[in-house]
């Protein structure tokens, strides 16, 4: 199966990446430049995390015009499963693929951690090898991801289980304290209505082998190639 990274000017976790999928989940991967048109034969699109633009105007919002995201929206609108980290989830919520926004932490810091995510939904392309409540240990880097939407829109979201990953303990409580940005509902990552697309600020790519202190993100990848192969998606 075959891995689309996208790079955007300021992508700084293409590589990370690129590495988890290439040399840990041993598959083909190839990165796609912003200005690509074509995702050349991709069967996973992964946008990943870092500074888009430099993110001077707001988080993602002028990636979400390059010229690559026609290709990528038209990728999920056939039900191609797409996975946006940290910086890939605030271009999907900028271009429309998935609700919500990614404002400024609620500590007014950037948090730079390993925390702790609940694992809410498995009937996703990139949580199908999860289990349902099974807790992540993996690291969050961000200065602008907690998670908000008009209430109605998390009314719709909780209601649709289009909620995926919480932040919370190491047994799985969802607290106040485990909450790493304020988060609204502990909300730490959301799917779209089709369920293909699913954006999380946390960096499962950080978390993919054991060296680096967890491989537990390593499940995301290995679930959509399960998915992929067994022709689910």
């Amino acid at each position: 199966m075959k891995f689309a990274i996208v790079v955007f000017p300021g992508s700084n976790c293409d590589h990370d990446a690129y590495h988890a999928v290439k040399h840990v989940l041993g598959q083909p991967a190839e990165f796609l430049w912003h200005k690509d048109t074509s995702l050349q034969g991709a069967d996973v699109v992964i946008l990943p995390g870092g500074f888009s633009y430099g993110d001077y105007l707001r988080t993602g919002a002028i990636a979400r015009f390059s010229p690559v995201m026609q290709a990528v929206s038209a990728f999920a609108a056939q039900g191609g499963p797409v996975l946006g980290i940290c910086n890939g989830f605030q271009i999907l919520c900028e271009a429309g693929l998935l609700d919500g926004v990614l404002i400024r932490n609620q500590q007014v810091q950037f948090r730079c951690e390993h925390v702790h995510v609940r694992v809410e939904q498995v009937d996703t392309p990139f949580t199908a090898a999860c289990r349902t409540g099974q807790v992540l240990h993996i690291p969050v880097a961000h200065g602008e991801g907690q998670f908000f939407a008009e209430p109605e829109v998390i009314a719709r979201l909780e209601a649709d289980r289009q909620v995926i990953f919480r932040y919370g303990t190491a047994s799985g409580e969802v607290t106040p304290e485990a909450n790493c940005n304020g988060s609204i509902n502990n909300i730490a990552g959301v799917c779209n209505a089709g369920r293909n697309v699913v954006g999380l600020m946390p960096h499962p790519e950080r978390a993919c082998e054991k060296v680096l202190g967890s491989d537990d993100g390593l499940v995301l990848f290995e679930s959509v190639l399960q998915q992929l192969t067994a022709g689910a998606v």
